[in-house]
């Protein structure tokens, strides 16, 4: 394990160009670069977020044909001329001339925000489509309400429209009855979405049992209903939760596809401080064969976790965030070469 580089602020999601510049969110705001392993002083863009507690900017994909379209997608928690708290996906255009992020265009906007829950995470799935996870912005009921996009995984296309094969016709929703989906990632081969997701923190809805789920179009994955083990016709329970007293509160995962770990889905936890390595039965989708946590309490809260075009695995950590406790030079982009 290596830094690749230091003095991020509040770091959120990760992602890389074909030119080999990688790009970051800083929650404040900004978009970042690192190029050549040094991170550029300037931003890449400035966006008008608002950053309270876990809001701000969020998620990152570049898009597939991003060195043809230059397009980048992020997503992030703004505040209205009426004080309210909204999420909208944006994308921008990388500026061949300048280097900098350009032309905001906005894809979705007005959903739902919340000092906590946001979701945020911004992926392009194996079908060319856009996801957007969602949380229900701290209001459990509309995790299950269809009329909302709140505790949804969404999934659009790249222009913003809704795709014409949704399982719910004319809507963006996927998935719903989530809580806060924290990260996505496709299984290689079989292009199966696995999530990472969590559980509730106390009171009356109880605690921990933060959840790894196998996620299906139009499926119901329970909560406020059902948390951990618990279970309801028609609702979906995780392959795996985190137990009734520990909490790993998942944030970024990501499959590896070479290497010693090739076919392992990994994700990282704020919480739970470690990268947690999961492997699955190759004839079951929900069967989890061996799980374990590694590099416990070595680098603070980890927020995302991607595979490299060098077959490295990339780690943010977020010990900036209001909620670690920072080293001289965090928060850092770490790289794990695994032989």
């Amino acid at each position: 394990m290596e830094a690749l580089v230091g003095g991020l602020e509040a770091p959120w999601a990760v992602d890389f160009a074909p030119d080999g510049r990688i790009f970051i969110t800083e929650r404040p705001g900004r978009v970042r670069i690192v190029r050549e392993g040094r991170l550029e002083t300037a931003p890449w863009a400035s966006l008008p977020v608002a950053h309270v507690s876990e809001a701000g900017l969020l998620g990152l994909a570049l898009s597939p044909s991003f060195a043809q379209d230059r397009f980048v997608y992020v997503a992030y928690t703004y505040r209205t001329p009426t004080g309210q708290l909204q999420n909208r996906l944006v994308r921008l255009r990388d500026d061949p001339t300048t280097g900098k992020g350009v032309e905001e265009e906005v894809l979705l906007d007005g959903v739902l925000g919340s000092n906590n829950h946001d979701g945020g995470r911004v992926k392009f799935g194996p079908d060319g489509k856009l996801y957007w996870t969602m949380g229900e912005a701290e209001r459990p009921p509309l995790s299950q309400d269809l009329t909302s996009l709140n505790g949804k995984i969404l999934r659009l296309n790249p222009d913003g429209s809704v795709p014409d094969d949704n399982p719910f016709p004319g809507s963006y929703v996927f998935s719903y009855g989530h809580r806060n989906p924290q990260g996505i990632a496709w299984q290689p081969g079989t292009r199966r979405l696995y999530e990472t997701e969590h559980g509730p923190s106390g009171g009356s809805l109880g605690c921990c049992q933060d959840e790894v789920n196998f996620v299906e179009p139009r499926r119901n994955y329970g909560w406020p209903t059902i948390k951990g083990d618990q279970t309801q016709e028609g609702m979906v329970t995780p392959i795996l939760h985190s137990g009734l007293t520990n909490t790993w509160a998942p944030s970024g995962a990501a499959f590896v596809t070479q290497g010693p770990w090739a076919g392992s889905f990994l994700f990282v936890g704020l919480r739970g401080q470690a990268l947690f390595r999961l492997t699955l039965d190759p004839d079951n989708p929900r069967k989890v064969v061996a799980f374990e946590p590694l590099f416990e309490r070595r680098f603070g809260r980890l927020r995302d976790v991607v595979e490299g075009p060098d077959g490295a695995i990339y780690i943010l950590t977020s010990n900036r965030d209001g909620r670690g406790s920072p080293i001289a030079d965090d928060d850092r982009l770490l790289r794990v070469s695994v032989k």
